[in-house]
C-alpha cells in the first residue's frame, strides 16, 4: 500500500472536524423532523381529512393503483421481503452509505449532493407541517392494507419505530425524494456501466416499494420527485445556466 493510500484510509479527505460537522447537520435535521412530527401528531383529524382527499382525487382520476400494487406483492414472499427491506433501509441506510461513499471517493461532488438532500428534505418538512397526511395503510376501507404489520416483525406499531417516526407524514414521500436524488447522483458518479444502470433503477424500485407496502400514495411520490427536482435546480443552477448558455451561445 502506498503512503498516500494509507494516509487516506486513516483520515477523512477534509479532516475529522469536517466529517463531524456533516454528522451535526443530519442531527439538526433529525431534531427539525421531531419538531414537525409533534405538530403533525396534534393534527390527526386533518391528517385523515388530507388522506381521504388524496384517495378521492386519485379515484376521480381513475389512478388509484396502490391497492393493485399491494395485491401483486402479497402474492410473492420474495417481493414481500424485498419491499419491506427496501422501505426500512432506503431512507437512512442507503442514503447514509451513499453520502459516505461520495464523501470519501468523490469529495468534489459531496457538497452539492449533501445540499440537495438537505434542501429537499427541508421542503418535505414544510409539506408535513402544512399538509399532515395519513398514509394509505390507515384506510383499510379504501382497499389498502398494512403490509408491514401483516408480514414483518418490525412495523409502525413497534415500540422504537412508533416513538421516532411521524405516523402522519405521507405527503410528500421523503423515501421517493431521496431515492431519485441518490439514484441519479450515484449513476453520474459511478464509473461502471452496470452500476450506473442499477442506480438508475433504484428510484423506481423505491417508489414501487413505498406504494406496495401501503405507506405512500402515488401523489406523495410525484410531489417528492418534484421537490427533489426543485432542490436540485436551486443547488445546481449556476452550472446548469452555464451549460445552457454555452450550448446556445
Amino acid at each position: 500500500m502506498s503512503t498516500r493510500v494509507a494516509t487516506v484510509s486513516r483520515r477523512p479527505p477534509r479532516g475529522w472536524a469536517h466529517l463531524a460537522f456533516q454528522v451535526l447537520i443530519w442531527l439538526g435535521f433529525y431534531f427539525a423532523y421531531q419538531l414537525v412530527r409533534g405538530h403533525a401528531d396534534r393534527n390527526i383529524p386533518k391528517a385523515f381529512t388530507d388522506g381521504r382527499w388524496i384517495i378521492s382525487t386519485e379515484q376521480r382520476l381513475h389512478t388509484l393503483v396502490e391497492p393493485s400494487f399491494q395485491r401483486i406483492v402479497d402474492g410473492s414472499g420474495l417481493l414481500i421481503d424485498l419491499t419491506t427491506y427496501t422501505y426500512w433501509l432506503s431512507q437512512f441506510a442507503v442514503v447514509g452509505l451513499a453520502l459516505l461513499w461520495v464523501y470519501f471517493r468523490r469529495p468534489d461532488a459531496f457538497a452539492k449532493f449533501r445540499n440537495t438532500l438537505v434542501l429537499a428534505n427541508l421542503f418535505g418538512l414544510v409539506g408535513y407541517w402544512i399538509v399532515p397526511t395519513a398514509p394509505p395503510r390507515l384506510f383499510p376501507g379504501a382497499g389498502f392494507e398494512d403490509t408491514l404489520a401483516l408480514h414483518s416483525s418490525v412495523n409502525h406499531h413497534s415500540g422504537l419505530v412508533l416513538h421516532v417516526t411521524n405516523q402522519y407524514a405521507a405527503m410528500p414521500s421523503l423515501h421517493s425524494m431521496d431515492a431519485i436524488i441518490v439514484g441519479v447522483t450515484m449513476a453520474l458518479l459511478c464509473r461502471h456501466r452496470i452500476t450506473k444502470v442499477l442506480w438508475l433503477f433504484w428510484a423506481p424500485w423505491v417508489w414501487f416499494a413505498v406504494m406496495s407496502t401501503g405507506n405512500h400514495y402515488w401523489l406523495d411520490v410525484a410531489v417528492g420527485v418534484l421537490l427533489a427536482g426543485l432542490a436540485a435546480a436551486v443547488v445546481y443552477w449556476r452550472p446548469l445556466v452555464a451549460r445552457f448558455s454555452a450550448r446556445f451561445a
